[in-house]
């Protein structure tokens, strides 16, 4: 199925009939939850990422990876429950949009990162011990990348609506 027949079926999905129903004030109130969504996703990743570079060492990156994984994966779902519906509204009319097609890919590239990172000895080696020099700079590389994919994602979906 090409993009153009998901969206048109997304559009005229169940979905998409009860996000039209739900009136304009609804709209916003998920457009508002898709914001708080990433605004969560994005600000617990830019913590760890953050950290993984380099900054607050003195702090263990055991203690930032637990609250900040939790909170970004929650951030993650509450963006998907949101965007779904927001973009069912009128699915078709971001046909041929090409920011559609760079944010969608890019979040795919940020979760295989993370799924990538979390499946590293040195990921696994952060809870019971303080890192090597080269393992702090692989994971210091999975952050970079990290906020590269992201970055783009978030641009790319802003830039949605004014195409």
């Amino acid at each position: 199925m090409d993009i153009a027949h998901a969206l048109t079926w997304l559009e005229h999905s169940p979905l998409g009939a009860l996000a039209r129903s739900l009136g304009v004030w609804s709209y916003g109130i998920i457009n508002l939850a898709h914001i708080l969504g990433i605004t969560m996703l994005f600000g617990a990743i830019l913590l760890l990422d953050l950290r993984l570079l380099g900054a607050w060492r003195s702090i263990p990156l055991s203690a930032i990876s637990r609250p900040a994984t939790t909170v970004a994966m929650i951030g993650f779902c509450v963006a998907v429950m949101s965007g779904l519906p927001m973009l069912s509204v009128k699915s078709t009319d971001y046909i041929g949009n090409p920011f559609l097609l760079i944010k969608f890919p890019a979040i795919a590239l940020a979760l295989a990162n993370v799924w990538l990172v979390h499946r590293t000895e040195a990921w696994r080696a952060h809870r019971t011990r303080d890192l090597m020099p080269a393992e702090n700079r692989r994971l210091a590389v999975g952050a970079i990348l990290s906020l590269t994919f992201w970055l783009t994602a978030i641009t790319a979906g802003r830039m949605i609506g004014y195409w």
